[in-house]
C-alpha cells in the first residue's frame, strides 16, 4: 500500500509541477470549468432531442438522470465515506492556479471524472465506437486537468472514471430491464413500438397494425397507458423526494423550524398562522423522530396526493394524456417543486384548496348532491385551518355562480349553505384562540397586507410581484397561463370546465395583483391559484395542440423547468458545470444551509460562558435564529418543551408566537448569564469584506450587569459564508 500511495503522489507531482507552463496554466482551468461549457452543452442536448430520434432522446434522458443522481448521491456519498483530503490540503508546494478555488470537500473520487466516465459509457452504449471516441478524449483531458490544477490525485480520477462508467452502465441496463418487464405488461402499445431502450429503434405503426386490430378499443387502451404512466411518475417522484429529504442535503427553512417549535406547544391557533401546520409537523415527528425528515415527511406525500387527484380528475373529465402533461408541468414549476420538499403552510393550503375545487366540480353538476357539498365545506374548512388565504375561495365560488348560469339552481338548494356552515365550524378553534388573545392574528395579517395605511399607487411592488411570479411559475408557463386566461375571458366562456377553473384561480391571483399596486406581495401567496390556472391553461392549449408553437412551447417550458428542478435540489451543479459557484444572494438553497454551523458556534459560546459556574442561555434578536438554533443544538432541542435554552428577545408587544409561550420569558432567570446573538447584513459580494460590528444594544446594558462583544461570526456551506452575526457575552441578569 505504501508503494501505491507513493506512486499516486509521484504521478500527481509529475503532472502538477513538471508539466507546468503558461499554456497549460490557461488550458487546464478552462477544461475544469468555463463559461462556454453550459451553453454549449445545452445546445448539444437540445439538438440531440430535436434531431436525434428515439436513440438520441433516450441517450439525453439517461445522461441527465445518470449524471445528476450519480454525482449527487453516489459520488458525494463515497467522498464522505472515504474522507480523503485534497492534495493542496495534504501536500506542500502544490500548484493551484488562481482561477481554481480551494474547497473543503473531499477528494476521492473526482466528480468531474465520474461525470465524464458516465458520459463515455453511455456514448459507447448508444453510439458504439463513434460515440466512445468522441467522448473519451474529453474524459481524459478533463481528468488530467484535475491533477494539473492540484485538486485531485491520479487515483481519484481513475476511481471517478470507473465509478461513473459503472453506475452509467448499471442505470442503462436496469432501465432497459425494467422497461422489458413493466413495459410489456403495463404499456403494451408503447412497448410494441419501442421494444428496447438499449437499442431504441421505433417500429412503424404498419408493423404492429395486426396487433392493434385485435384490440377492441385501442383508444381506451392508450388512455390507460397515460394513466398508468402518471401513477408511475407520481410514485417515482415521491420516492425520489423522500430519499432526497432523508439524505440530509438541506437543512430546515426558517418557517419550518419556527413551526416545529409550535408543534411542541400545540394550541387552537397561533399568532400568525392557523393550527394545522403544527399538528402536521407533530404527526410527522411522532412517526419519524425530531429530525428534518420527520418535519418534512408530509410535504412530498401531499404533493403525490395532489398529483393523484389531478390525474384522476383529468382522466375522467378530459383525458389521461392531458392529466399526465399537467403532472409534468407542475413538476417543472419551481414554486410547486419547492412546496413538494418544504413542510410549510403552502402544501396544506394547496392540498385542501385543490380537494375543495375537485369536490366542488362534482357538487356543482346538475345531479350534485348535498353530501358532495358537505365534502366541499369540509375541505374548505381544513384549508382555512391551514392558511387564511382559503377565505378567498368563497370569492371564487361567487365568481363561478356569477359566470355560469347552469350552476345557479344550487343556490336554491341547502347544499352550498351547509358547506358554508361546515366551513364556519372548522373556523371555531381559530376564533376562540383569537378572542382570548385580543384578535392579534387579524392585526398581524392586516399589517402584512399593509391594510392599515392609506392607498398609494406604486408600480414598484407590481413589477416585483410580476417578476417573481415569472420565475416562480416558470416563464414559459406563466406566459401561457396569462395568455389562456385573457383569451378565455375575451372569446370563450362556453366550456364549463374552463369557466370553473378560471373562477377557482383568477380571483385569488387578481386580488394579490391589485394589492401589489399598494404593498409587497410574496410569490407564494398565490400558491392555491396555480393549479386551477394551470388546468385552464392545459384545456385551452390542448384544443390547439396541433400548432407547432404550442408543442415547441411545451417542450421549452418542460426543459427549462426540469433544469430549474435539478438546480433547486442541488445548486452545486452550477459550480461543477461552470467552475464557479452561484453567488449566495442568487442561490435558492442558501436559506436551507448553514444553520447547523450557526447552532454550533452559538452553542460553543454558551458552553464557554456556562463553564464560569452560572447557568447560561442564548437570546436571539430574530425568531429565525431562535428556531434554527433550538432545532440544531442538541441540548436546546432536548429542552424545547421545558425551560428553553434559546430564547427570542422579549418585546413589549407581540410580534411572534414566542410572546404567547409562557416558558419563553427569560427575564425570570435573574442572575444567569446569556449569549446575545444579532443578525448582520450579508455583504453585497461573496468575496467582499465582512460586515462591521454593531454597537451594543442599549437594552442589554440595562438588563445585564456586564456586557462584552465577542465579535462578528459567519456560518456557511463549503467555506462560503451565508449567515453573518454578532454575539455578546452578557453576565448577571438584573
Amino acid at each position: 500500500m505504501h508503494f501505491v500511495a507513493a506512486l499516486d503522489t509521484g504521478l500527481f507531482r509529475f503532472v502538477n509541477q513538471t508539466w507546468s507552463n503558461p499554456f497549460f496554466d490557461w488550458l487546464m482551468p478552462f477544461l475544469s470549468g468555463n463559461a462556454f461549457f453550459a451553453p454549449t452543452l445545452t445546445v448539444a442536448l437540445a439538438l440531440m432531442l430535436w434531431k436525434g430520434g428515439a436513440r438520441g432522446r433516450v441517450f439525453v434522458l439517461l445522461l441527465v438522470l445518470t449524471i445528476w443522481l450519480g454525482d449527487t448521491y453516489v459520488v458525494s456519498t463515497v467522498k464522505r465515506a472515504v474522507g480523503r483530503p485534497r492534495p493542496f490540503a495534504a501536500l506542500a508546494d502544490v500548484r493551484v492556479p488562481p482561477k481554481i478555488g480551494k474547497t473543503d470537500s473531499f477528494s476521492m473520487p473526482s466528480g468531474h471524472a465520474a461525470n465524464w466516465g458516465a458520459t463515455t459509457m453511455l456514448a459507447l452504449i448508444y453510439f458504439r465506437r463513434r460515440g466512445f471516441w468522441l467522448a473519451f478524449p474529453f474524459a481524459i483531458a478533463v481528468s488530467l486537468s484535475r491533477l494539473y490544477n492540484g485538486v485531485h490525485y491520479p487515483s481519484d480520477v481513475l476511481v471517478g472514471l470507473v465509478v461513473g462508467a459503472g453506475y452509467a452502465a448499471c442505470a442503462a441496463w436496469t432501465l432497459d430491464a425494467g422497461w422489458a418487464a413493466a413495459g410489456r405488461r403495463w404499456f403494451p402499445l408503447w412497448h410494441e413500438r419501442l421494444p428496447s431502450l438499449l437499442n431504441p429503434t421505433v417500429r412503424e405503426a404498419t408493423e404492429i397494425e395486426a396487433c392493434n386490430a385485435e384490440r377492441k378499443s385501442p383508444a381506451a387502451d392508450l388512455e390507460q397507458h397515460w394513466l398508468r404512466l402518471g401513477y408511475v411518475t407520481i410514485v417515482a417522484l415521491l420516492l425520489f423526494r423522500l430519499a432526497y429529504l432523508a439524505s440530509g442535503r438541506i437543512e430546515l427553512e426558517n418557517d419550518e423550524a419556527y413551526q416545529w417549535i409550535w408543534s411542541k406547544h400545540l394550541a387552537l391557533s397561533y399568532y400568525s398562522k392557523p393550527p394545522l401546520i403544527a399538528y402536521t409537523q407533530w404527526l410527522g415527528t411522532r412517526l419519524w423522530g425530531d429530525n428534518a425528515f420527520g418535519v418534512r415527511f408530509f410535504a412530498p406525500v401531499i404533493s403525490a396526493g395532489v398529483g393523484g387527484l389531478m390525474l384522476r380528475f383529468f382522466a375522467r373529465e378530459a383525458s389521461a394524456r392531458l392529466g399526465f402533461l399537467l403532472l409534468l408541468i407542475s413538476t417543472a414549476t419551481p414554486l410547486l417543486a419547492v412546496g413538494a420538499n418544504l413542510m410549510t403552510i403552502d402544501p396544506l393550503s394547496v392540498l385542501f384548496w385543490t380537494a375543495a375545487m375537485l369536490a366542488g366540480w362534482r357538487a356543482a353538476q346538475p345531479d350534485g348532491t348535498t353530501r358532495q357539498w358537505l365534502w366541499v365545506g369540509l375541505w374548505m374548512g381544513l384549508g382555512f385551518l391551514s392558511k387564511y388565504t382559503a377565505l378567498l375561495q368563497l370569492l371564487c365560488w361567487a365568481v363561478f355562480f356569477l359566470l355560469w348560469r347552469p350552476a345557479r339552481p344550487h343556490l336554491r338548494q341547502p347544499g352550498p349553505y351547509l358547506a358554508l356552515a361546515v366551513n364556519l365550524v372548522c373556523a371555531v378553534p381559530v376564533l376562540i384562540w383569537n378572542a382570548r388573545h385580543g384578535w392579534i392574528t387579524v392585526t398581524h395579517v392586516g399589517e402584512r397586507a399593509d391594510l392599515g395605511s392609506a392607498f398609494h399607487f406604486s408600480t414598484r411592488y407590481l413589477t416585483d410581484f410580476l417578476g417573481q411570479e415569472l420565475g416562480a411559475l416558470n416563464p414559459v408557463f406563466f406566459v401561457g397561463l396569462v395568455w389562456a386566461a385573457v383569451a378565455f375571458w375575451r372569446t370563450q366562456r362556453r366550456d364549463a370546465r374552463q369557466v370553473y377553473f378560471f373562477s377557482m384561480g383568477a380571483p385569488l391571483f387578481l386580488v394579490y395583483l391589485a394589492q401589489s399596486f399598494h404593498a409587497r406581495v410574496l410569490p407564494n401567496w398565490i400558491a392555491p391559484a396555480v393549479l386551477p390556472l394551470f388546468c385552464l391553461m392545459a384545456l385551452y392549449w390542448d384544443a390547439r395542440r396541433d400548432r407547432r408553437v404550442v408543442r415547441n412551447g411545451l417542450t421549452a417550458g418542460l426543459c427549462l423547468g426540469f433544469v430549474a428542478f435539478a438546480l433547486l435540489h442541488e445548486t452545486d451543479l452550477v459550480q461543477k458545470i461552470t467552475g464557479h459557484a452561484l453567488p449566495v444572494r442568487f442561490d435558492p438553497l442558501h436559506r436551507v444551509r448553514g444553520w447547523s454551523e450557526v447552532a454550533r458556534i452559538a452553542g460553543e459560546a454558551r458552553r464557554a460562558l456556562a463553564a464560569e459556574g452560572r447557568p447560561a442561555f442564548i437570546i436571539c434578536r430574530h425568531y429565525t435564529y431562535t428556531s434554527e438554533i433550538t432545532f440544531y443544538l442538541p441540548e436546546a432541542k432536548a429542552r424545547v418543551r421545558g425551560q428553553p435554552l434559546v430564547y427570542y428577545e422579549e418585546k413589549p408587544e407581540p410580534d411572534s408566537q414566542f410572546y404567547f409561550l409562557p416558558n419563553y420569558r427569560y427575564r425570570q432567570r435573574r442572575g444567569d448569564n446569556a449569549i446575545f446573538l444579532d443578525e448582520l447584513d450579508r455583504p453585497e459580494r461573496d468575496a467582499g469584506p465582512p460586515p462591521g460590528p454593531k454597537p451594543t444594544p442599549p437594552g442589554l446594558l440595562k438588563e445585564f450587569a456586564r456586557v462584552k462583544s465577542l465579535g462578528v461570526f459567519s456560518a456557511g456551506y463549503k467555506s462560503r459564508p451565508i449567515w453573518w452575526f454578532q454575539m455578546w457575552e452578557c453576565r448577571d441578569q438584573r
